[in-house]
C-alpha cells in the first residue's frame, strides 16, 4: 500500500488527485491514511476545495460522526455553504440539515463569494437544474413536511457517515473518498458504485483488524453531534453578522450618494405641490397631493439624520477575522452555558465579538478569546449542561437567525444591495447610475419650482 508523499495537507491532497487521475474509471485505488486525524481532516479540506474549484462533485464517506466537527471547521469558509456535512440519522441531523440549507440559501441571497466565483456560478446552475428539489428543501426548512427531501444533489461536496449515504448523497459522484473502508465491509460494494473515481483511505494492515472492531459509544456520538451543531451554529452566526454588516455599510453608502439626493428631490416635489395647491384652494386632489408630498419630505428628512456619520473604513473582514469570529462563536455561544451566570457572561462576550467583527478589529477579537481562555479552568470545574437542553437551545437560536436573515433579505434595500453587488462584478455602479438619474430629476424639479415661484 502506498504512503502519503508528504505531511503537508496540500501535498497529500495533490497526491490523491494524481493517483485518481491515473486510475481506470470506477476502479478503486488505495492509499494509506495520514498519520493523524488532524492531518487527514486538513488533507480532506484541501481536496474538497480543489474539487469545488474544478467543478467536480465529491462524496466523502466516514464510518461515524467522530471526524465531522473538525472537518466542518477545516473547510474553506467561502465554500462551506456548498458542503453537506451531517451526523448520523437522528434529531441532531435534522437540525444540522436545516441549518446547512439555510446557510446555502443565505449565501445565494448574498450573491455567493467573489473569491470562488466559478464554484458559485456552477452552484447557481445546479440549483436551477434541480429547482424542484431546491424548492422542496426550502419548503421543508419553513416547517412544511415531517421528512426532508433527498437533498444530496443540491451540494457538490458531501461528507457523510455511512448511515446517511443512502438517503442523502444523490447520484453518482465524480470522486468518492472512503475513509476506513475496513469498517464498512458489509456496505463497501454498494458504496463503491457511487463514484467514477474511487479512493479508499485505509489504515495499515497490522492495525486494521483492531480498528474494525472499534465502535463509537453513545457518549462519544452525542459529543460529536453537539460539536457539529456548535459548528453549524457558529457558521450561521457568522453569516448573520456578515449580512448585517454588509447591509449597514451599503446603507451608509446609499444615503451618502443617493439618500441626500432623494431628500432634496422630495423637498422640491413637496414645494412644487404646495405652490400648485395654493393656486387651487378648491382643488381637493391638489390639496391632498400637497399634504402627501410634505409628509414624504418630512419622513425622508428624518431618515437621513440617521446616516450623518461616515464609517472610517469599509466592511471587508479578512479570512483570518472571519475564522476568528467563527471560532469565538463556537466557543463562547450562550447556548453552551452551564447556568444563568455563565449565560450572561457569554452573552456579553458574544455582543463584544459581534461589534469587533463588524469593525474588522482582529485585535479585539483576540482579546475576547484570551479573556475566554482565562476562565477555562473555572468553567471546567462546573458540571456540564445536559446534551438535550443544549441542542434545544441551539435549535431555537438557529430558528432566530433564519428568521432574521429572511427579514433582511426581503427588504427592498437588501434587494438593491444584491443587485448593486452583481452589477459591480460586471463593471457597473448602480449607486452612481441612480445618483445621476436623481441629479437630472432634481434639475427638472428646480426649474419647475422657479417657474412657479416666478409667476
Amino acid at each position: 500500500m502506498s504512503t502519503p508523499p508528504s505531511r503537508d495537507p496540500q501535498a497529500v491532497a495533490a497526491g490523491w488527485r494524481a493517483l485518481l487521475a491515473n486510475a481506470a474509471v470506477g476502479t478503486p485505488v488505495e492509499q494509506r491514511l495520514p498519520d493523524s486525524d488532524t492531518a487527514l481532516v486538513e488533507a480532506l479540506a484541501q481536496f474538497a476545495a480543489a474539487a469545488a474549484l474544478a467543478d467536480q462533485t465529491l462524496l466523502v464517506v466516514v464510518p461515524d460522526d467522530e471526524l465531522l466537527p473538525s472537518l466542518s471547521n477545516a473547510l474553506d469558509l467561502a465554500l462551506r455553504p456548498l458542503c453537506l456535512v451531517l451526523p448520523q440519522p437522528g434529531f441532531a441531523a435534522r437540525i444540522a440539515l436545516r441549518a446547512t440549507l439555510s446557510l446555502l440559501n443565505s449565501r445565494i441571497a448574498r450573491g455567493g463569494e467573489n473569491s470562488c466565483a466559478p464554484a458559485w456560478q456552477a452552484q447557481q446552475a445546479r440549483l436551477k437544474q434541480h429547482a424542484a428539489v431546491w424548492a422542496a428543501a426550502l419548503d421543508w426548512c419553513a416547517g412544511n413536511g415531517a421528512s426532508p427531501p433527498p437533498v444530496g444533489e443540491l451540494f457538490p461536496l458531501c461528507f457523510l457517515p455511512t448511515a446517511q449515504v443512502e438517503t442523502l448523497s444523490g447520484g453518482e459522484r465524480d470522486v468518492l473518498l472512503i475513509v476506513n473502508p475496513e469498517r464498512m465491509a458489509a456496505t463497501l460494494p454498494q458504496l463503491i458504485i457511487r463514484g467514477r473515481a474511487v479512493l479508499l483511505l485505509r489504515v495499515e494492515a497490522d492495525i486494521a483488524a483492531g480498528r474494525a472492531l472499534v465502535l463509537q459509544d453513545e457518549d462519544a456520538r452525542l459529543f460529536a453531534e453537539r460539536e457539529l451543531l456548535d459548528q453549524q451554529l457558529s457558521e450561521m452566526e457568522l453569516e448573520l453578522a456578515t449580512a448585517q454588516a454588509e447591509l449597514a455599510e451599503f446603507t451608509q453608502r446609499y444615503y451618502e450618494r443617493v439618500g441626500e439626493r432623494l431628500i432634496e428631490l422630495d423637498r422640491l416635489q413637496a414645494r412644487i405641490a404646495w405652490l400648485l395647491a395654493e393656486r387651487a384652494p378648491d382643488d381637493a386632489p391638489a390639496q391632498h397631493r400637497a399634504r402627501e408630498t410634505r409628509a414624504q419630505s418630512e419622513r425622508s428628512g428624518q431618515g437621513g439624520h440617521l446616516f450623518t456619520e461616515r464609517s472610517e473604513k469599509p466592511f471587508a473582514p479578512s479570512g483570518d477575522v472571519k475564522r476568528l469570529f467563527r471560532q469565538l462563536a463556537q466557543k463562547i455561544h450562550p447556548d453552551r452555558a452551564d447556568d444563568e451566570a455563565d449565560r450572561a457572561w457569554r452573552t456579553e462576550l458574544m455582543s463584544e465579538a459581534n461589534r469587533a467583527y463588524k469593525n474588522g478589529d482582529e485585535m479585539v477579537l483576540r482579546e475576547i478569546l484570551a479573556q475566554w481562555q482565562d476562565g477555562a479552568t473555572a468553567r471546567a470545574a462546573r458540571a456540564a449542561s445536559g446534551f438535550a437542553r443544549q441542542v434545544a437551545q441551539m435549535q431555537r437560536r438557529l430558528g432566530e437567525i433564519e428568521a432574521e436573515l429572511k427579514r433582511l433579505f426581503v427588504s427592498r434595500l437588501y434587494e438593491f444591495f444584491v443587485a448593486a453587488k452583481l452589477a459591480r462584478a460586471r463593471g457597473r455602479d448602480l449607486l452612481q447610475e441612480l445618483a445621476d438619474k436623481l441629479d437630472r430629476e432634481i434639475l427638472v424639479a428646480r426649474a419647475r419650482q422657479e417657474q412657479l415661484e416666478a409667476r
